[in-house]
């Protein structure tokens, strides 16, 4: 087969992910995990790693958001066309959907390094005839439908992934299931091993993500029964859960490797599922991709190799400050132009910038910025504040909706004394805008609901500092006053939901008014200095090479 020669030599780590973002341009992701997996497969292809990415079409994409005066979101259909950046591949598998055949096919997208890697990407579709249409939608909608559709998405990529990989002739030593989504998987592989367990176990290597024990899949047993006829439930209790079928009690039951994406999270893990040997590899993002072109510019000039070798960053202090400010503002007027054009508003790129940028959920907390309006608009007085923010709520997430109609509402407010704008229909072209323009970057998740968080790790590349709750990953690459700010109690205090919520108040505040904006608009030396930090001592490490190298020699291996 053409459009797999060359793809086919040697062993693969076949890489399963519900999501993958590769390009805004292939929109078959809605947050971090798919962003995370394109990073994954970005520095694969840059290593040479020898990994195939397994996930589903989405044609129908997650949503285009459109928000109103009132920041009332709507959600509209996003369509794009497959055929213009991947190959339909002609072998065909099927998978037993509610007593009937479904057939699956794959599209083909090789993603290319400058090393000469190549990464081939497998796109899971049932847009065919003979599907019935309820069968060729299953394909359409990320994260789409109900229980009964996210578990025909769920058997579609598990069972119809691995499936699809051997009838393309892929040899795979080992099964890395990116979230729980996947976790079918691994009853294929006992199918197809002769329900040997250590075998299966040895193949297969589970990432977990989430922190909150409801974010876990879990399916009654009646409706696995209706929809996978075909599936043994004596064999699926006995390693998915009695009750009910929990997607990662599976994976973690038939995985020789389990790891959370912090090491806080590992810890978090540990004690959710306990029994388990949970390790830690916490997340990276893929340098070149988040680095903005001011700064890869200067990266290039001062420590030549920089893309392919993250560590060079560490050598940042090399870069003159006068070249490390001048990329700063080139990235600031960007974002800044790019915002007043979508917005209408009149942001000023000489005005301290705080951006804040992730899924429009309710424990991420957006709002808490606005907790004390008196307060902060005295701050605004004091010195010139304004704030962008992005993010696009889960269509059935009503709580996430109003956390954006009340930043509108906030902003309203506000108006005169701090500017406030939302960007609408947040994706990976304005998420590399922001944190590549934005001074500080602010995060608040409710403790410990993040397991990692990296859009923190992308402002990093580009010089912006962290401001930002003690959860996921920020609690290992924190140092007060070093590489960014702390927002509340370490998370070895044990203090009352009641202290800790105004100990994160006081710190907001206080560090806003009193450290941060008083040095960036009274000590321009000490701001490139931490600017210089944050390169030198964040991105030079958290960043997806190191991530995948770690994989390499912990899981693959």
């Amino acid at each position: 087969m053409d459009e797999l020669k060359g793809l086919l030599k040697g062993h693969k780590i076949a890489y399963f992910s519900m999501e993958v973002g590769l390009t805004s341009a292939i929109p078959t992701y809605a947050g971090g995990l798919g962003t995370l997996a394109g990073d994954a497969i970005r520095s694969s292809a840059d290593l040479k790693l020898p990994l195939v990415a397994v996930t589903l079409i989405s044609k129908r994409n997650y949503f285009k958001q459109k928000l109103d005066a009132n920041g009332r979101q709507t959600e509209l259909q996003n369509l794009w066309v497959p055929e213009k950046m991947m190959t339909l591949l002609p072998n065909e598998v099927n998978v037993q959907i509610e007593g009937h055949t479904v057939k699956v096919k794959a599209w083909l997208y090789k993603y290319q390094s400058v090393t000469g890697g190549v990464v081939p990407v497998l796109f899971l579709d049932t847009d065919f005839e003979p599907n019935a249409q309820q069968d060729r939608e299953v394909s359409f909608y990320l994260y789409g439908g109900d229980e009964r559709y996210r578990l025909k998405q769920e058997a579609i990529l598990g069972f119809g992934g691995v499936r699809m990989l051997d009838a393309l002739g892929f040899s795979v030593r080992k099964y890395h299931t990116n979230e729980g989504h996947s976790s079918f998987l691994a009853v294929e592989l006992l199918r197809k091993y002769d329900m040997d367990e250590e075998r299966v176990k040895e193949l297969c290597v589970f990432t977990t993500h989430t922190p909150v024990e409801a974010g876990h899949d879990k399916f009654s047993y009646d409706l696995v029964r209706s929809v996978l006829e075909t599936v043994d439930l004596e064999l699926l209790k006995k390693y998915a859960g009695h009750d009910k079928l929990n997607m990662t009690r599976l994976a973690l039951n038939l995985s020789a490797y389990v790891n959370g994406v912090a090491k806080r999270h590992q810890e978090i893990s540990s004690k959710m599922f306990s029994g388990y040997e949970i390790h830690a590899v916490t997340n990276g993002v893929h340098s070149y991709t988040w680095t903005g072109p001011s700064f890869r510019r200067i990266f290039d000039k001062y420590l030549p190799g920089w893309a392919i070798e993250p560590e060079l960053l560490a050598r940042a202090d090399l870069i003159p400050d006068g070249e490390v400010w001048q990329a700063h503002k080139e990235q600031k007027q960007l974002l800044i132009d790019y915002a007043n054009q979508a917005t209408g508003s009149h942001l000023n790129p000489e005005v301290f910038t705080l951006g804040f940028a992730r899924r429009a959920t309710e424990y991420k907390r957006a709002t808490l910025l606005f907790s004390n309006l008196e307060r902060l608009r005295s701050i605004g007085h004091g010195a010139k504040l304004q704030v962008i923010y992005a993010g696009k709520a889960h269509p059935r997430d009503e709580g996430g909706k109003r956390l954006i109609e009340q930043i509108y509402s906030y902003g309203r407010q506000l108006k005169g004394d701090i500017e406030v704008v939302y960007l609408e229909n947040y994706d990976m072209d304005i998420a590399g805008k922001m944190v590549g323009g934005v001074d500080v970057w602010l995060n608040t998740p409710m403790r410990p609901m993040e397991a990692s968080g990296t859009s923190g790790m992308k402002a990093a590349h580009n010089g912006v500092m962290n401001f930002s709750v003690l959860d996921g990953w920020w609690i290992e690459g924190w140092i007060e006053n070093l590489t960014g700010w702390s927002i509340g109690p370490h998370p070895s205090e044990n203090l009352s939901d009641e202290a800790c919520l105004r100990k994160e108040l006081e710190d907001l505040y206080n560090k806003l008014e009193y450290v941060i904006m008083p040095m960036y608009y009274d000590r321009r030396d000490e701001w490139v200095w931490l600017m210089k930090n944050s390169i030198g001592k964040v991105a030079y490490y958290f960043n997806s090479h190191r991530m995948m190298r770690r994989y390499v020699t912990d899981a693959y291996l």
